[in-house]
Formats: structure tokens, C-alpha cells, sequence
């Protein structure tokens, strides 16, 4: 390692820090350097962000074997006012026996390696941190802190720049696509940033990225509400199709008797009320991607002609006889065990050979637990300008920590309809989630000694869903729609609701008043 003195230590490293308002080319520049005159492997810069009441990586350098650490990491209430007042370079290494650098030491990975941090001020306040890292313990000394502490100004007066240039970019960016937010249009595809691709669905998305370019079938499984519409549109639109049309069929919303008009299209007169011709679905996604979703609702007869055409190429539509030739891509998704299915002549096994060409598992959000404070903030910013508030509302210090504590049996879907009603809630301060608490069936309850057994005889998935949608509606005094209604309660669309009714026999009136 090449020696220097303090005054070359200090110029050379100003110089490159603040060669650039790009944080990310400026701490690239330092890397260079640092590596030549410490003993350094990676180098790591943080902001302390009191909106998640976490650290948020803003830039980071390394060579081969770099670190794979989340973006953001919560931080303990005690953590975070400890790292508050620190004011002076910190060696985190296994020599530190003091309990808040063990805390910091385990949420950093530190594990068999060293850390040299030094906490970055403006005008007293602390607004993050720079941190190089060994990977080796036991590494650095005093004169490796008496040296690092020189640079703490001109780097602290860097990133304040460089957080404020970024600032105005992301002002610009808002305006320009103020248009885009109103419309909703927030639908990534794979060229746009998917929350977690980077850590919890870091397999999905190389699975995407191996598939995306072809135009083989593609059958995304996985439980409600995990996104699997999300992993879709990035296919799609990381397709050589991304230009044309990309059609969303729910299968299980739309009625039996109008499954073939809707997939399929009809023709003037086919039938009582067809009084023009109309193109069906597939007709729509000619050119492009069709993206059946819940394709276990789909019924038999409708899965025999969906056959036909994946093999064909070509449909027929209602009472037409003239083949029309399609180029689509299909997407299918499910929760359900289509296998079993198979097995309980629910679902036709050729259909399957045909659609799981390249099945896609998506993982439940309790096994991606890393993702929650991203996707998080990434929400919060999101219902924000939905819900038309003029600021986004900080997160309470604790509060990513509860989040991530709980098992989100409704996933992804269920964390957008947490963050909506706390935001719905807001009156000022930070969020809290404090109303988080676990549904009644993830308690463990003690089994109970007056059990009536004959009640707990098996009966069919169908039997089964028709008792609990019967049970509901009584409890909503027969109302579907609307807060507070059966179809809520359910979290499923209130056609697909009435559909599932009437498929099962359930009666409206028999349950209770509308």
C-alpha cells in the first residue's frame, strides 16, 4: 500500500468526491484511490433516512466479490437515536465488544470482516455515512481513523450536493410525468425497476430475463396477491411483442355462459342480443401477449377450445365457421394446485403439458421478508400522489420493523391495502402501522376438549367455498357490493363473486337482506 501524507490524503480525495454531482461515478473515483493507500475492499455510502427510519444505500463501490446487502435497512428506535449521536469515526469489527456496534455489526453483515464508519454532518445534523469495509477482522488501527477523520467535511458537503441535485432531477421527473401518474399507469415492465428483483426476486427476474425474449408459453404460479400481473407485464414488455397489444383476461371474473364470446369473439346473429359482430379477446392480443389470469376458473368447455387454438394457431368465433389465423403469446397464472386438479378431473391434463412449458414459482412476501421496507416505500410514495395528498407522510421509527415481523397471508396485495388505509388514516406525524395486527387464523389456539367431530366430516372444495361465501353474506346481511360487502370481505370482484354464486348454487335471499 502506498504511503501519503494527511494534506495529499485529504486533496486527493476531495478532489475525486466532489469531481462529479453523479455520487455514483464520485465515490467510483475514490474507490480507486482508497484502495491504493488502505487496506479497503468495498466502500459503501449512506444516508440516514428519518422518512423510514432506516439507512438507505445511496452509492456503492467494490471490487469482484462485492457485498450483496439490502437497500434499505431498518434500524431499532435504540439504534437509530445511538447512531444519531455518534460524532466521530467507529471501528466495527469482533474487537468492539460495545452492544450497539454488535447490533449495527449483525444488521451490516459484518460477520468476519471490518468496518471503518464515519458518520458524515451538516451543520451538526447527521446526514449519513461513509463506510469502508475489509474483508478480513481485525484490520484497522488508529492511524486508519486519525487519517479518515480528515475527509469527513468535503465528503458530508458532496453528498449534501449530490442529494440535492438528485432532488431537482426527481422534481423534473414529476412534472414530466405528472400525466402518466394521474392515468395510473404504474405498471413496470422489465424495463423499469421491479421492487425486490434485486434481493427476494432476484431468481424470478433471471428466470424473466432467460424468457422474455422468446415466445414460449409461460405459467406464473404462486399464492394471491404476490404479483404475479407485475412479473407478466415485464415479460411482455421485455419481449420482441413489447409494441403490441397486451390483453389481461381474469377467468375467474367473467361469466360461464359468456366465457366463448369474450375469449373468442362472435358474429352478427350468432345468438339473441349478438346485433354485430364482435372480436374476442385472443382477436385483441393478435400481435402481442395474452395474459390469462386464474386460468384453474376456466371451465372445461372452455379449456377445449383454448387447446385447439394453442395448437392450431387459429380460433373460430361464435357461430362463425371461418378459421382466423392469431399470433399471440400466452401468460397463464394461478394459485391453485392445477396438478390435483388434474387428478380430480377439474383441469385437462393436455392443457397443462401445453401451458407449463416454463413455469415461474413467485414466492409469498413472508418468504421475502428483505423486500417489505422497499416495497414499503415504494407504496407509500405511490397511494400518495393517488390519494392526492401534497406530501408523502414519513415512516414512524420501528414501524418497517413491525412490517416485516408480520406473515402477509394476502401478500403484496394485502401489504397496498395496509399502506392505503393507514394513508386514508393520516392526520400528521409519521405512519405507524400500529392497527397491524395477525388475522385470527395465523394465532396458535389450544385445541379444544368439546370438539364437535361429525361437523368436521371432509366435504368438497366446492361444498367448502359455498358454506364460507353463505356464512359471509349472512354476516353482510346480504350485501355484495360496496364498503363494507361481501365481495370485500372476500377481497375477489363482485362479478366474480355473483359468478361463483350462481356456479355453486348459492342464493343471496336464503343468506340474508339485501
Amino acid at each position: 500500500m502506498m504511503k501519503v501524507t494527511p494534506e495529499d490524503f485529504f486533496r486527493e480525495i476531495t478532489l475525486r468526491f466532489c469531481s462529479s454531482l453523479d455520487i455514483n461515478i464520485a465515490i467510483q473515483r475514490s474507490f480507486q484511490y482508497l484502495r491504493e493507500v488502505l487496506p479497503v475492499d468495498e466502500v459503501f455510502l449512506d444516508i440516514h433516512d428519518p422518512q423510514l427510519g432506516a439507512i438507505r444505500r445511496i452509492a456503492h463501490a467494490a471490487g469482484q466479490d462485492g457485498s450483496k446487502l439490502p437497500e434499505i435497512i431498518p434500524l431499532p428506535i435504540e439504534v437509530w437515536a445511538w447512531g444519531q449521536s455518534i460524532d466521530g469515526p467507529i471501528i466495527v469489527d469482533s474487537t468492539n465488544k460495545d452492544p450497539m456496534v454488535r447490533k449495527i455489526a449483525k444488521l451490516t453483515k459484518n460477520d468476519g470482516k471490518s468496518d471503518l464508519s464515519l458518520p458524515l454532518r451538516i451543520e451538526g445534523k447527521k446526514i449519513g455515512v461513509l463506510i469502508l469495509r475489509a474483508n478480513r477482522d481485525g484490520v484497522y488501527s488508529k492511524e486508519h481513523v486519525d487519517l479518515i477523520r480528515l475527509i469527513a467535511e468535503p465528503i458530508a458537503i458532496a453528498l449534501s450536493n449530490a442529494l440535492a441535485h438528485q432532488e431537482l432531477l426527481h422534481l423534473r421527473d414529476v412534472l414530466l410525468d405528472d400525466n402518466r401518474f394521474l392515468q395510473r399507469e404504474l405498471s413496470p415492465g422489465l424495463k423499469d425497476a421491479i421492487v425486490g428483483e434485486g434481493s427476494g426476486l432476484r431468481n424470478v427476474m433471471e428466470q424473466v430475463h432467460q424468457v422474455a425474449p422468446l415466445n414460449n408459453s409461460v405459467l406464473l404460479l404462486g399464492e394471491t396477491g404476490v404479483g404475479k400481473e407485475v412479473i407478466a407485464n415485464a415479460i411482455h414488455y421485455g419481449s420482441a411483442r413489447s409494441n403490441g397489444p397486451f390483453v389481461k383476461v381474469n377467468c375467474g371474473a367473467i361469466a360461464e355462459t359468456l366465457i366463448d364470446s369474450e375469449l373468442f369473439g362472435h358474429e352478427k346473429g350468432a345468438f339473441t342480443g349478438a346485433l354485430t359482430e364482435k372480436r374476442g379477446r385472443f382477436e385483441r392480443a393478435d400481435g402481442g401477449t395474452l395474459f390469462l389470469d386464474e386460468i384453474g376458473e376456466l371451465p372445461l368447455q372452455a379449456q377445449v377450445k383454448l387447446l385447439r387454438v394453442l395448437q392450431t394457431r387459429e380460433l373460430e368465433r361464435v357461430g362463425g365457421t371461418k378459421p382466423i389465423p392469431i399470433n399471440i403469446r400466452i401468460i397463464a397464472a394461478t394459485h391453485r394446485n392445477l396438478e390435483q386438479m388434474i387428478a380430480e378431473g377439474q383441469f385437462r391434463e393436455d392443457l397443462w403439458f401445453r401451458i407449463n412449458v416454463f413455469p415461474i414459482f413467485v414466492p409469498p412476501l413472508r418468504q421475502r421478508r428483505e423486500d417489505i421496507p422497499a416495497l414499503t416505500r415504494y407504496l407509500v410514495q405511490a397511494k400518495s400522489r393517488e390519494l392526492g395528498m401534497t406530501e408523502v407522510p414519513a415512516i414512524a421509527l420501528g414501524a418497517l420493523e413491525r412490517l416485516m415481523n408480520y406473515d402477509w397471508p394476502g401478500n403484496v396485495r394485502e401489504l397496498q391495502n395496509i399502506v392505503e388505509r393507514e394513508l386514508i388514516r393520516y392526520r400528521g406525524g409519521s405512519l405507524s402501522f400500529e392497527s397491524l395486527v395477525s388475522p385470527p387464523y395465523t394465532q396458535k389456539e389450544q385445541p379444544s376438549s368439546n370438539v364437535n367431530w361429525e361437523s368436521l366430516k371432509p366435504v368438497s372444495l366446492d361444498e367448502a367455498m359455498a358454506q364460507h361465501i353463505r356464512k359471509v353474506i349472512e354476516f353482510t346481511k346480504g350485501k355484495i357490493n360496496g364498503k363494507g360487502g361481501a365481495a370485500e370481505l372476500l377481497r375477489i370482484n363482485p362479478s366474480t363473486l355473483r359468478s361463483r354464486m350462481e356456479k355453486l348454487g348459492v342464493n343471496r335471499t336464503e343468506c340474508g337482506n339485501a
